[in-house]
């Protein structure tokens, strides 16, 4: 369901007044009359429907409604560490995370990555890349974005991050098929109910052997999707879709159950 992300919280009265862009998109590409009733979200990514009230003046006024929201806050968190890959890919990449419930994105610049100077508009343009897929998709998530990092700055923040969660569960998305980090599934990880799940994926060319190295130590843990290689944006979205619906999912299997796999 399409929903509107509201660019300031309502005033005392819980009224909106909404102008410009976002009059142009409500009314004229949406069509909304008076009288109309739309979903929104507030900054705080709270869930209200928005009554409207007038359209005079180019200036669309509306009472926020509250509503009783899909709550997918009993979800854990899921973050994804993103090497920058080539051209406009991360577009894609960011649209596709915001429209999964990817909670955080921070791009990274890995040894396979292009080097190359980086533009701070950038990030700007991702963030109105993310409202975008959000009024589109209906996610509840607020998803960040970050500017592009290090390695080294990366793992600081994992590092971080482990000091504030219990059970946090790091993967590293590669490519090698047999060999020591050919092991370990979606299911025997996330079985172990992490209370967040960061996503690591490289660029074209993958993770470097070093790289791999660093966040094994890191405590991540090697994960294979399949026998094809995906490309990196990809990835991203099979990755993120596998984790939410087997999290989404969790109270209906089991890891002793065999009887759906077991010959009669």
């Amino acid at each position: 369901m399409k929903q509107f992300i509201l660019p300031s919280p309502p005033d005392s009265r819980g009224v909106v007044r909404l102008s410009g862009k976002d009059f142009h998109y409500l009314v004229r590409v949406r069509r909304l009359k008076e009288g109309a009733v739309f979903n929104a979200l507030l900054p705080t990514g709270e869930e209200v429907r928005v009554l409207v009230q007038s359209l005079a003046g180019a200036c669309l006024t509306g009472d926020c409604l509250p509503v009783n929201m899909v709550d997918e806050t009993s979800l854990p968190p899921i973050i994804l560490f993103q090497a920058l890959p080539k051209g406009a890919k991360l577009d894609l990449i960011v649209r596709q995370a915001a429209e999964g419930g990817i909670a955080e994105i921070h791009p990274f610049v890995s040894d396979y990555s292009i080097h190359g100077t980086f533009e701070t508009g950038r990030v700007e343009r991702w963030r109105r890349i993310i409202r975008e897929a959000r009024q589109q998709s209906g996610s509840s998530i607020a998803t960040e974005i970050a500017a592009p990092c290090t390695v080294e700055a990366l793992l600081s923040y994992w590092e971080t991050l482990k000091e504030q969660r219990k059970r946090p569960l790091g993967l590293i998305f590669h490519q090698e098929q047999t060999g020591p980090l050919a092991n370990g599934g979606f299911h025997g990880y996330l079985g172990s109910d992490p209370d967040l799940v960061v996503l690591a994926v490289g660029p074209e060319g993958g993770f470097s052997p070093e790289e791999v190295a660093e966040f094994l130590t890191a405590g991540f843990k090697p994960l294979v999707m399949g026998n094809t290689i995906l490309r990196t944006e990809t990835a991203v979205l099979y990755g993120a879709a596998a984790v939410r619906i087997i999290l989404l999912e969790r109270t209906a299997w089991t890891l002793t159950d065999l009887s759906l796999t077991s010959p009669k």
